[in-house]
């Protein structure tokens, strides 16, 4: 019994499998009869590719590769704990936050770092405009918002107030932003083993494209590097003030031990010197004081020296840019593998349509 259940299983699917291979030569054969509407649409297709390939503008890619190096330990840690027993904060030890490890990679493409880079300044043109309004115009949008009165003439001026901006500046300013963060600009690391860091923005427009590469990356540096040395850079201002106002007080006790013992003192009587002995005293202090700050502010400075990160800018964008052109070859080839491949399923399709249709019937 279970031998004739499995030669009846065995020939269910030798039947099977046969009607597949009839049905694909039946269907390639309807193909072979309709070859030359599926030639017109796969030339159709190629033609429209060269077209395509024509009226594309070329982008133009700017790219700027740096090393970010940065002392995981300081040397000055011994001074800097000794100086704490008294009271005084050297620096040091500061956290990477969001610098640490490929944190980086995504604090450039962040929307803080993406908008301080739009409203700064782009260099290498005759008039002076921000590069948001240089995106505006290369892609035209000011054509574009010419029939809309609430963004009519809406550009982002040099120097103005971020917290001035307009509902309609803000809400264009975090669409430009958004539309570059995924479409034009590409942060990465072309060798996880290495510390390099590649900054790509590709655009229709050459200008924008070099300049907003190295604004970006000079943006962020600034930025990494002002929050690392923020808490180093009060101690060494504070100590700075310190030093400032000791040595105008011991540059006027030095002024009044002079004139005390210009007096003309009688030296029979010891207390007569008595002034001249305490403003001497004051001043030996104070010069106490004033060695022991500048020695601390000495020691601030070159533990701030040590706590700022180095960026080493490796590579820069220089033009002419790399272009990127969709080719005509490229055109045919893409255009008529399309226009074949949709004329051919839809000629499929259409088969199987009609051979369901009558099969119900």
């Amino acid at each position: 019994m279970s031998e004739q259940v499995q030669h009846t299983t065995q020939q269910e699917d030798s039947i099977s499998l046969r009607d597949m291979i009839l049905r694909v030569q039946d269907i390639w054969q309807h193909l072979l009869r309709k070859w030359l509407i599926i030639l017109v649409c796969g030339l159709l297709g190629a033609g429209l590719g060269v077209t395509y390939s024509l009226l594309k503008k070329p982008s133009y890619v700017g790219e700027l590769t740096f090393v970010m190096e940065d002392s995981k330990s300081s040397p000055l840690a011994a001074y800097a704990g000794l100086a704490s027993q008294f009271g005084i904060n050297l620096g040091g030890g500061n956290g990477g936050g969001v610098f640490e490890g490929d944190n980086i990679l995504e604090f450039l493409k962040s929307r803080l770092m993406i908008e301080k880079t739009l409203l700064s300044p782009a260099h290498g043109l005759s008039e002076k405009m921000s590069l948001a309004d240089l995106y505006i115009r290369f892609n035209e949008l000011d054509k574009a918002w010419a029939e809309k009165p609430a963004l009519k003439g809406l550009h982002f001026p040099l120097g103005l107030d971020r917290s001035k901006f307009t509902l309609q500046q803000d809400s264009i300013l975090n669409n430009i932003q958004a539309a570059i963060a995924k479409q034009n600009l590409n942060i990465s690391k072309p060798d996880k083993k290495l510390s390099f860091i590649s900054v790509k923005c590709t655009s229709r427009d050459e200008m924008f494209s070099k300049a907003f590469t190295e604004r970006l990356v000079k943006e962020a540096t600034d930025f990494y590097v002002n929050t690392r040395i923020s808490r180093s850079k009060v101690n060494v201002d504070k100590l700075q003030v310190a030093a400032d106002s000791l040595v105008q007080l011991l540059n006027r006790k030095t002024y009044s031990v002079a004139a005390s013992q210009d007096l003309n003192q009688n030296p029979a009587k010891q207390i007569a010197t008595v002034g001249t002995e305490v403003q001497a005293r004051d001043k030996l202090v104070l010069q106490t004081m004033y060695a022991e700050v500048i020695k601390n502010l000495e020691l601030s400075k070159m533990t701030m020296a040590q706590e700022t990160p180095i960026v080493q800018v490796v590579d820069t964008p220089i033009l002419p840019l790399e272009k990127l052109r969709f080719g005509k070859l490229k055109g045919i080839i893409l255009g008529g593998f399309l226009g074949g491949f949709f004329i051919v399923a839809i000629l499929v399709m259409k088969k199987l349509y009609r051979e369901l249709m009558s099969n119900q019937f």
